[in-house]
């Protein structure tokens, strides 16, 4: 498993966070989201799960990726100038889905993650449809509402069937914001789905990721 790191200056211990790249692979904007958390003053930690490869036609990477999340916090956890307990992990797309499988409750459906794996999540327009919604950890998902590719009706409806059950989840969607709003680029298709750079969204998803993890990796 290969990856980038990117740390405050100082000595530490800081707060520490997983970073899951999307179907596509490894890439800049995972690079761009590590340098975003490192200015908040925490450790990042972007891994390659796919090593080059394009797996939005292939089925089974979020979970080989939330498999690696499990593994990257452990490396984390042993380094001196990361806080044990204040290790999150971020997504993108086919990495929000990993997020989901990292912290769902094991016995769950999806479920891998046993109880304090990861403090806190944050996942971009994942693909809910096949999570219990059972979560080990706080949960914070940035989706648009006119995402034709993981719709945000599906991560209501897994809301719906948690019940209350488990950590908090927090679901924020953006108005006529597509999948990977947060990306800057032309507008373009992949695979048949609509793909839009909002930089409104973006600011204020990345405002919320601010002070999600604040709040919950602070110790305060």
């Amino acid at each position: 498993m290969l990856g980038a790191l990117t740390r405050p200056h100082g000595p530490g211990p800081f707060p520490a966070v997983v970073v899951l790249h999307g179907c596509a692979g490894f890439g800049l904007p995972d690079l761009a989201a590590a340098e975003r958390l490192r200015a908040m003053g925490m450790i990042a930690l972007a891994i390659d799960s796919l090593s080059g490869i394009d797996a939005c036609r292939r089925p089974g990477g979020a979970l080989a990726e939330a498999r690696d999340a499990l593994a990257a916090r452990a490396y984390l956890a042993y380094r001196p100038d990361v806080i044990p307990g204040r290790i999150a992990v971020l997504g993108f797309s086919m990495g929000g889905f990993a997020v989901l499988d990292a912290i769902t409750a094991v016995g769950t459906a999806g479920g891998l993650a046993p109880p304090g794996s990861f403090a806190a999540a944050v996942a971009f327009y994942p693909n809910c449809r096949l999570s219990s919604g059972v979560m080990t950890a706080p949960l914070l998902i940035l989706m648009g509402s006119a995402d034709d590719w993981t719709p945000a009706s599906a991560c209501r409806a897994m809301l719906a069937q948690r019940a209350g059950r488990g950590a908090p989840v927090a679901l924020h969607v953006y108005p006529g914001a597509t999948h990977a709003f947060d990306t800057p680029g032309p507008s373009r298709t992949v695979l048949g789905h609509r793909l839009r750079h909002d930089p409104a969204a973006a600011r204020d998803a990345w405002r919320r990721v601010r002070a999600f993890l604040g709040a919950r990796l602070s110790g305060g």
